[in-house]
């Protein structure tokens, strides 16, 4: 295969990197503390959603690719709103890193 585009914006380490369900969206998680959306078609970034306060590690799409969900070394997942960046809700209470997170 053939690199299709190189997205850069983060300022340290990608862990996670997520496609939208409908193919337009990339969703990106970083140890900047970021979520970045990512338009795939031109690569400008969309939004960046910022409240984490240590790594994101782990970042999912919704099934309707309305939500974004990010787990963080903070001990926190977080689930923001797609076309606006807000955070819907945060939810606390694990007592280590958030390595992983999943829609069903």
């Amino acid at each position: 295969g053939t690199v299709e585009r190189i997205l850069s914006g983060h300022t340290n380490w990608v862990h996670s990197v997520a496609f939208s369900p409908d193919g337009t969206k990339i969703a990106s998680g970083s140890r900047d503390n970021s979520v970045r959306i990512w338009n795939v078609a031109d690569g400008t970034v969309e939004r960046i959603l910022s409240g984490h306060t240590n790594w994101v590690h782990s970042v999912a799409f919704s099934p309707d690719g309305t939500r974004i969900t990010s787990g963080s070394h903070d001990w926190t997942v977080r689930i923001w709103t797609v076309a606006d960046g807000t955070v819907e809700r945060i939810l606390s209470g694990h007592t280590h890193n958030v390595l992983s997170v999943a829609f069903s």
